[in-house]
């Protein structure tokens, strides 16, 4: 079955099958309230296949579809997104744990949902085939998360550090949970990848102003415009040119540097108490199982896991038993990119929606 949407003075159109219903919001899921297999394409740009439940809201005259899914699932998505063909085993177990640790500690950059499908948050494409190695990476550390001084952080990492990574404080950024430390990289040290452009006085301003800088600069004239903090500069003529290294903001994991590690024989473990240093790795259950000790019953548990069960609030104490009991929060996010502009509105469409349970 297919149904198309679109926008009509700030009320949703769902045409279904021909027939035509006016609505503010739509929830769609399988008979039994749980995931459901179903495609959400918008015309002409983007179609992908997703399992979970899906939200279809009205924001500020757009079309607003949020897809919530199941954690590990969103961790495999974000894997196969954010990594590379030839990225060895150890090293995507290595990606799957600190890309679990950020969705675990790191929301509330949002309102209506707790992560963007963009770099913003994390880059995120359909799940990946379950016998592809993200989805079994991801599946061989199910649940461990990064820790230090025993409470999850939002992980961060880049493709390229150039050398050595950096701290939060040195590229602009406010501190974290975790601290961050400056990790030499070998790999990156002894093969950078190096890069030169060439800016405008006014752009090369920007970039004085730490990562928002640059990234200012790569929204004004495209991504990777300014590939990473790590530059020098000089002046010819009317321009200033930029020679610099690494990729991205160079904090935490160095995404060449785990799979130069993964090749040389360094298990997940490693690569993460090397680029991670002071902390350690726990599997959400237990991490469950010890707050819960600590702070007296399950408050610390039900603050813990609120964003993890998509902003909803539940009726009472015994739904949120049965919720966490699952050990498997669900997360969501919007289809953020490729929405189009057709005549004033915006549109999208479910394809091949599957009833079954």
């Amino acid at each position: 079955m297919t149904a198309s949407f679109h926008i009509s003075e700030d009320v949703l159109l769902l045409d279904f099958g021909g027939r035509v219903l006016r609505t503010t919001e739509i929830h769609a899921a399988a008979r039994n309230h749980g995931a459901v297999a179903f495609l959400l394409s918008v015309p002409g740009k983007v179609t992908r296949a997703y399992r979970g439940t899906l939200d279809i809201e009205v924001s500020r005259g757009e079309v607003v579809p949020i897809i919530t899914m199941d954690l590990e699932t969103v961790v495999a998505s974000a894997v196969a997104a954010e990594s590379g063909s030839d990225t060895p085993p150890e090293a995507l177990k290595a990606q799957a744990v600190v890309a679990r640790s950020y969705f675990v500690a790191g929301g509330g950059r949002h309102r209506d949902f707790d992560f963007c499908d963009l770099t913003h948050c994390q880059f995120l494409r359909e799940p990946p085939p379950p016998d592809s190695p993200s989805a079994m990476a991801t599946r061989e550390t199910h649940g461990i998360v990064l820790t230090f001084e025993e409470k999850p952080f939002a992980a961060m990492f880049s493709r390229s550090c150039g050398g050595h990574t950096r701290t939060p404080t040195e590229v602009g950024l406010p501190g974290s949970a975790y601290p961050y430390f400056s990790v030499f990289c070998d790999f990156c040290y002894k093969s950078p990848y190096r890069w030169a452009r060439r800016l405008s006085f006014e752009d090369a301003a920007l970039l004085g102003k730490g990562e928002s800088g640059r990234l200012a600069v790569d929204r004004r004239l495209g991504w990777n415009v300014v590939p990473s903090n790590s530059f020098t500069s000089h002046q010819e003529s009317e321009h200033v040119v930029l020679e610099g290294a690494g990729q991205g903001h160079g904090i935490g994991l160095c995404q060449r540097g785990a799979k130069a590690m993964a090749e040389e024989g360094s298990s997940f473990r490693q690569i993460l108490n090397h680029y991670f240093p002071n902390t350690g790795l726990i599997l959400l259950g237990e991490h469950v199982a010890s707050s819960t000790r600590k702070e007296e019953g399950a408050a610390f548990t039900a603050v813990f896991f609120e964003f993890s069960w998509a902003g909803r609030e539940f009726a009472d104490s015994s739904q949120m038993k049965e919720r966490k009991s699952r050990g498997r929060p669900d997360l969501k996010f919007p289809l953020s990119s490729g929405l189009t502009r057709r005549k004033g509105r915006r549109w999208c469409r479910v394809e091949k929606f599957s009833k079954r349970t």
